[in-house]
């Protein structure tokens, strides 16, 4: 039986200020158990793993970035956060590669223990410039809605100042897939995203025909994203310039 699995559904972006900004767009994601990679690629044969295939899925997008095992980079991370790894499971919440391209704004690592119970969430955060910031809480309740908050640590959107703080609410996904990112500065919300989706299974089948209802999803991501900035820009919003360089951080949160 496979873990692993398909979320078809929407994507919303709400901004509150200074001035209103919406956008929604259609996307379908994978949930993928790391574990389980090399028998999906057996089974389907238009998927595959850190080669080019009409659909793929790269571990050098995750992580460490640099083409190294992605599970052995998570239990590092795990260990230096002081969670038992022994008998864990690893599922990545991600968009794939379609003919060879992706871009992920937002991808998330649960890890569930030997006993099924999650224990942690890693929100892995990518912007334009190529860098990444991955946020890492442990799970201490087992409710099915997990809520996390930090301060803001990385630079995303160049209309949005670095002091400012994420409110995450997500749920453990099973049939439904909801994940909703508050952002708040010190006067109130200044934004509202969210990722909603419903569970198929992960099957030839399935991932073609999600395939075929948005052929050119990576690509129209990143240029939703860009085409939304320049809206942005018109309606002139201040532009925050970036002042930091950063590759690749992770910080450990309460």
């Amino acid at each position: 039986m496979i873990n692993s699995c398909i979320y078809n559904g929407t994507v919303i972006h709400k901004r509150f200020k200074p001035k209103e900004h919406f956008f929604k767009y259609k996307v379908f994601s994978l949930l993928i158990d790391l574990s389980e990679i090399q028998k999906l690629c057996e089974q389907i044969k238009f998927f595959s793993l850190n080669k080019f295939n009409l659909i793929s899925f790269y571990e050098r997008d995750h992580g460490a970035r640099d083409g190294t095992s992605l599970e052995k980079w998570v239990k590092n991370n795990l260990e230096n956060t002081d969670i038992d790894i022994e008998g864990i499971k690893i599922k990545l919440l991600c968009y794939p590669r379609i003919l060879g391209y992706v871009f992920n704004p937002l991808s998330i690592f649960f890890i569930y223990n030997k006993n099924d119970k999650l224990v942690s969430i890693l929100y892995e955060v990518k912007n334009t410039f190529g860098e990444q910031h991955t946020y890492i809480f442990k799970v201490e309740n087992q409710n099915n809605l997990i809520q996390n908050n930090c301060s803001k640590k990385f630079h995303v959107s160049p209309f949005i100042d670095m002091d400012c703080n994420y409110f995450f609410r997500i749920l453990n996904p099973t049939k439904k897939l909801s994940v909703v990112i508050d952002q708040y500065d010190k006067e109130g919300k200044i934004l509202f995203a969210s990722q909603e989706g419903k569970r198929s299974d992960l099957t030839g089948k399935n991932l073609m025909n999600s395939y075929l209802k948005h052929p050119f999803m990576t690509f129209k991501i990143i240029s939703a994203i860009h085409f939304e900035a320049f809206k942005l820009w018109i309606k002139g919003i201040k532009f925050v310039k970036k002042k930091l360089k950063i590759r690749n951080n992770v910080t450990t949160e309460n």
